[in-house]
């Protein structure tokens, strides 16, 4: 499976606790962080979150950790063709099943950017790809207008919610203080509410922007 993400700390918002998942079962996973993610809030010097991707990375089970390396809130200066290069290499190098990806119409700039490239990057003609979800991040989804997120795929998270906001934790800059969306309480009752409109303890929820039944698969 591959997640792809703009900014250190989306991966975990959208889908740090299916990605648990994934990693408990033993499935290979690369996550691509396109944006480093901190010059433009705490300047050149950052404050060491390339240390806290990997941290994060270590508590989710996730060996193959990738960084693009575009400077942050900018990928709309940039070429679409600039971003879609190297996730393509990606994408044929490790000819995922299954892609993780950002949400593309919600308030964040760089996540628009992002998932147009992404669609190009994983276009049908990758034969390995057999979906790709978008998911929803905590205080961007939801502060868009038109709310346009339509969440069609639900998965329990009851095992992995504590994994998850331990990743989350890693990230010591992106943290808020509660009632703020990006609060380890809040990202909590988010995967409860979520979770309970489904008869379930905890849940991410995504968007499928394509899903490929091949070879006379049936839907399940």
């Amino acid at each position: 499976m591959l997640v792809i993400a703009a900014h250190p700390d989306d991966e975990l918002l959208g889908c740090g606790g299916t990605v648990a998942l994934h990693a408990r079962a033993g499935d290979c996973i690369t996550s691509v962080i396109v944006c480093e993610g901190e010059s433009l809030r705490y300047g050149p010097g950052g404050v060491g979150q390339g240390e806290h991707m990997r941290q994060a990375a270590n508590t989710l089970g996730v060996k193959d950790v990738r960084t693009l390396g575009f400077p942050d809130q900018r990928l709309d200066t940039v070429t679409l063709t600039e971003i879609i290069t190297p996730l393509e290499a990606v994408v044929r190098e490790i000819e995922p099943d299954i892609v993780y990806c950002q949400y593309g119409y919600d308030i964040n700039r760089d996540h628009q950017v992002l998932f147009q490239a992404i669609l190009v990057a994983t276009r049908p003609t990758v034969r390995s790809i057999r979906g790709v979800y978008a998911f929803d991040t905590a205080s961007s989804t939801e502060w868009a207008y038109p709310r346009s997120f339509t969440a069609d795929t639900w998965v329990d998270i009851s095992t992995t919610l504590d994994v998850k906001l331990a990743a989350m934790a890693c990230y010591e800059s992106e943290i808020r203080e509660y009632p703020h969306p990006r609060s380890l309480g809040a990202l909590r009752h988010r995967a409860k509410a979520w979770g309970n409109q489904q008869c379930i303890d905890a849940a991410e929820v995504f968007m499928t922007v394509r899903r490929m039944l091949r070879d006379g698969q049936a839907p399940v």
